[in-house]
């Protein structure tokens, strides 16, 4: 059975728990873990050592690619392709590229948000394997939970399992797959 299982799942009480339980686990060198909890916890992300998102960096180049590619669609078409002279303007009227510039920076820093945030978070996963725990369902109304993954590079069940209740957690849960 220790095969199929997804990790141990730990129960808490209150969210103080949970982030004393996530900074100790963090402390004993797990990295692949994960928590839950009814409402956000700022602390969390710290205890558990999770880094910053790239996905700012992901819309700002989706931005600057959208407006790159809104310039040069523009400098392409007038000047390039198909230059037509329209009341004595320049071929290269700068202030009215910067509408159609503008909408495609924010179209493009749009969809990479969308799409980043979708691919980042590993979405959509219709199926959770901390799902196939019972008590898992109180982690949207009133409890917490402290998930140590099987995939983690220092996972060993009876020595994580043993861990996990010193910890003092309400109860401990194999996650099966």
């Amino acid at each position: 059975m220790k095969e199929d299982i997804y990790g141990i799942m730990a129960e808490f009480d209150t969210p103080t728990q949970l982030v004393d339980a996530a900074n100790k686990v963090r402390e004993a060198g797990y990295t692949k873990t994960d928590a839950f909890s009814p409402f956000p916890l700022h602390e969390i992300d710290e205890a558990l050592g999770i880094k910053r998102s790239i996905l700012p960096l992901l819309v700002f180049a989706g931005g600057i690619t959208g407006l790159l590619s809104g310039i040069a669609l523009q400098v392409f078409v007038h000047y390039i392709d198909y230059p037509l002279n329209v009341g004595g303007r320049p071929y290269l009227s700068w202030p009215s590229f910067v509408p159609p510039a503008y909408e495609l920076t924010i179209l493009l820093a749009g969809f990479t948000a969308v799409f980043g945030m979708l691919f980042l978070n590993g979405l959509p996963r219709p199926y959770h394997p901390v799902f196939n725990v019972p008590r898992f369902a109180l982690a949207t109304r009133e409890k917490f939970f402290l998930v140590i993954e099987a995939a983690d590079p220092k996972y060993d069940h009876d020595e994580v399992r043993a861990f996990m209740e010193s910890l003092d957690p309400q109860e401990v849960f194999d996650v099966p797959e």
